[in-house]
């Protein structure tokens, strides 16, 4: 599993770790039931502290993304394909919310935000 860190990221570390493995599982790269690193090997292989992984497993956790049983590990859960649906729906949400300000500052009619919209569609 490659997860790449950044310093220069506004993110914590936790963060970045667990918006990573989210998006690993969303997109299917990560399935139902693969196993995930123990949070110590995460810790060592990132070269980061153990706490840092178990925050970000425990986010994920909470998140219902992966289940975690002891003495045996960290696993991706069984999914709701609705409650994956949902999910990207708050991801596109996210990137609206941050074209429609862009296009605010720039001064871009709702229309040309249609086209524009409905252009990237048909690629």
């Amino acid at each position: 599993m490659i997860i790449k860190l950044s310093n220069n990221s506004e993110k914590p570390i936790y963060e970045q770790i667990t918006d990573q493995l989210k998006q690993a599982i969303l997109s299917g790269t990560l399935v139902t039931g693969d196993s995930l690193p123990s949070i110590r090997a995460l810790a060592k292989e990132l070269k980061i502290s153990v706490m840092t992984t178990k925050r970000a497993y425990a986010d994920l956790e909470r998140d219902g993304f992966i289940v975690t049983m002891a003495g045996k590990g960290s696993y991706v859960s069984e999914r709701n394909q609705d409650f994956l649906r949902e999910e990207l729906i708050r991801q596109i949400e996210v990137h609206f919310t941050k074209a429609v300000s862009i296009a605010k500052t720039a001064n871009v009619p709702k229309e040309e935000l249609h086209d524009l919209l409905d252009l990237l569609l048909e690629e």
